[in-house]
């Protein structure tokens, strides 16, 4: 199935949303070309949260779609009683099973789930219909028997008659989905409580983890159209690999976010754990972080922290048996926050990227989207307007710069 397919199935389900509202309220590339491989013991490590498939299956459990979970939801003090919230996930993989990850984490009262459907099948957690996820916490399904196509919308219904306030989200998600009381439904961007689908599959290969921000998350990207960079590279890898997009918008790799609402989430080096070793079927890591310690306040201005940090994150993925691959730091002269010091501080982070000292591999975003007549510009044909994000072309071109041999470890023939 199509994007546009999957689109067009969503539509119609809308469309008859009447009709279910009532049942719902009830119930390449400029790579390097020196990599290190992770040591041979630890890539005998299982990296995945759930490796194991149950004992019926043939196949194994990998990662088709996440959506990290990022900020409490504002004015969400009484949670939203008696709704269901319909998301809408973009599958990167198919598989013949489902099973979804409901979290809790900004909540201060315990989460209960009274109903949840995958596309139209109800959902059960430890055989029961309802769960109650306790505040900070979060809840794994039994599996779903569903068919699940790769390349496509997926709907995933959850009801909540009360409580997990305030409300876990990923605000500003680029894909439309639901929110209804049985009476009325609305429109939203934000996917809320699911943070993770995974599927039954025996064809994919394992699952590539990306660690980001706002770059990586899409901003600015059109909405539905399934433009972000980690989209662009399923495309590429023909689907043969799960793709965890943990991208959250403003996000650091040293510093938690002090904003209000949370938003840019926990820092990179606290997140890794949950988001990228828990990641069922993970294989490999592309970290994607550090330009929002560079220009964002309180600004990061030793450009050796910031490259320890990323070590590090390296470090605890090897020992978990797992490839990582880091991005370049990219352009943003024109943004208000920048400034020649902390250019300066991108450059040097880059440079070190570029000697081969941080990750097994890297891909180079800052020579792909910058300016060859200004170099500590984005190219204008990829910037969104801000000087700092893309458009759909400028996602279109990083993701199209990720060579598969460099994120799989395996030639370019064998990762297609």
């Amino acid at each position: 199935m199509s994007r546009r397919q999957g689109h067009a199935l969503l539509i119609a389900l809308v469309a008859g949303t009447a009709a279910l509202a009532a049942v719902l309220a009830l119930g390449t590339s400029l790579v390097s070309s020196t990599r290190r491989a992770p040591l041979a013991e630890a890539q005998a490590q299982p990296a995945a949260r759930h490796p194991a498939a149950p004992a019926h299956s043939s196949g194994s459990w990998v990662v088709t779609w996440t959506g990290a979970p990022a900020a409490p939801e504002p004015d969400t003090a009484d949670g939203y009683p008696g709704r269901t919230f319909r998301n809408t996930v973009h599958t990167s993989i198919g598989g013949d099973a489902a099973r979804i990850t409901l979290s809790n984490l900004f909540g201060t009262t315990p989460l209960v789930i009274d109903q949840a459907t995958v596309a139209t099948r109800p959902v059960t957690f430890a055989g029961r219909g309802t769960v109650t996820v306790a505040a900070g916490g979060q809840v794994v399904s039994d599996p779903v028997t569903v068919p699940v196509a790769p390349d496509a919308d997926l709907l995933v219904t959850l009801r909540t008659p009360y409580g997990g306030q305030p409300v876990t989200q990923h605000p500003n998600a680029h894909q439309t989905s639901y929110l209804a009381d049985g009476r009325r439904t609305w429109a939203t961007t934000a996917w809320r409580y699911l943070t993770a689908v995974d599927v039954r599959t025996d064809t994919a290969s394992g699952a590539i983890v990306v660690l980001g921000d706002s770059l990586t998350a899409g901003a600015n990207s059109s909405t539905d159209t399934n433009s972000r960079w980690p989209d662009v590279l399923s495309d590429r890898l023909r689907h043969r690999y799960g793709i965890a997009n943990q991208g959250i918008a403003g996000n650091r790799v040293l510093r938690d976010s002090t904003s209000r609402t949370g938003a840019g989430g926990m820092s990179g080096l606290h997140r890794f754990d949950r988001d990228v070793l828990s990641v069922a079927g993970a294989r490999t890591v592309i970290v994607a972080l550090g330009i929002n310690d560079v220009q964002q306040a309180p600004q990061e201005t030793d450009p050796q922290r910031i490259v320890a940090a990323l070590r590090t994150l390296t470090e605890r993925a090897h020992a978990r048996g797992l490839r990582v691959v880091g991005a370049t730091l990219t352009p943003f002269r024109g943004y208000p926050t920048w400034t020649p010091a902390r250019n300066d501080v991108r450059l040097a982070v880059n440079a070190q990227i570029r000697a081969g000292r941080v990750f097994d591999d890297f891909v180079d975003f800052d020579r792909a989207v910058r300016d060859p007549y200004a170099p500590d510009r984005i190219l204008p044909a990829y910037d969104a307007g801000d000087r700092l994000h893309f458009n759909d072309t400028g996602y279109r071109v990083l993701g199209r710069l990720v060579d598969p041999a460099t994120v799989t470890g395996a030639s370019t023939a064998d990762a297609l």
